[in-house]
């Protein structure tokens, strides 16, 4: 058993004899094969900052470098939290990009007020500053050759495959989108399906814990009948521990398909260096702890050990 080997990752990225369609951690789709995204702390002003409803925060940051044009979709900043008169945050937090542009130093957040942190970040007033650390992690695996992706996500989860879906859109991708919440109240529709693009080739699947209908014994057979009515290029995932156990298990019929969960963890540094984030993975026989900041945090959902709680 082995620490942090990206190995396995690459081993599992599907082989494509024509890769200039293809996009993943090692090719940006709007940037030169040879170009390498700089990690660098940014001053940031704050643009806009507001409640989307009663769950969840919305930020809009201009930061000091043109950082939409190297940020691509699954990838995430360490955002360093205000202290308050509250609250002492000492750790930076980790958080998915929501969006960036359409000016190039423009970026967007999607966040859920849980802890210290994420308390004294919504206190930011317009105009106020912060610093951020990024870009980090790697992104999806997306050829935009490919005719329909499905993307399931509960939450918070579907800020982070918001740039992904509009990244499909703008390629002519359609989409089954199955957006899983609470309650219809909590669900983020119209912030997930941003772009009149990305509506109008998406089939829309909303579920929710209030009428049941986001158990798994209700959630799994209607995913199942989804895949088999169309065929799917790609499966993407986010967070929900949950979700992704029922997608390892309907997957197994379909050994064809793309599959890929973008995870959340609790880390402290962001950068691979503490290992506080690590993970267990099956990379065909050969388990081996991955730290989800340095090689994700998009890997294979089949390689994700299940019975590990990373959420």
């Amino acid at each position: 058993m082995s620490v942090a080997t990206p190995t396995c990752l690459d081993a599992a990225r599907p082989a494509a004899p024509d890769t200039s369609n293809v996009t993943d951690a090692h090719t940006p789709a709007h940037a030169p094969s040879h170009a390498v995204p700089k990690v660098a702390t940014h001053r940031c002003r704050v643009l806009q900052h507001r409640a989307v409803n009663t769950r969840y925060r919305y930020l809009r940051l201009q930061a000091d470098a043109p950082i939409a044009l190297t940020t691509r979709p699954g990838q995430f900043y360490q955002l360093k939290c205000p202290v308050t008169d509250d609250e002492t945050p000492f750790l930076l937090r980790p958080m998915s990009v929501y969006g960036t542009g359409p000016e190039p130093d423009t970026i967007e957040f999607l966040y859920n007020v849980t802890g210290v942190g994420t308390r004294a970040l919504a206190t930011l007033a317009q105009g106020a500053s912060l610093d951020i650390v990024g870009p980090l992690g790697n992104t999806f695996t997306l050829d935009t050759r490919w005719r329909r992706v499905m993307v399931v996500a509960r939450g918070v989860g579907l800020a982070t495959m918001a740039p992904l879906v509009q990244r499909a859109a703008a390629a002519g991708v359609a989409l089954t989108a199955v957006m899983s919440a609470r309650r219809e109240a909590d669900l983020m529709r119209d912030e997930f399906l941003r772009s009149p693009e990305a509506r109008a080739l998406a089939d829309v699947h909303c579920v929710f814990d209030s009428d049941g209908s986001s158990a798994v014994e209700a959630l799994e057979p209607r995913v199942r009948a989804l895949l088999d009515a169309a065929p799917h290029d790609a499966v993407y995932t986010c967070g929900s521990h949950r979700l992704l156990m029922l997608l390892q298990r309907v997957l197994a019929n379909h050994p064809h398909i793309t599959a890929e969960v973008a995870m959340e963890q609790r880390m402290a540094c962001g950068m691979g260096v503490c290992l506080s984030c690590v993970r267990l993975f099956d990379c065909d026989g050969d388990k081996q702890f991955l730290r989800v900041c340095r090689e994700g945090p998009v890997f294979p959902i089949r390689d994700v050990v299940g019975e590990v709680d990373f959420g």
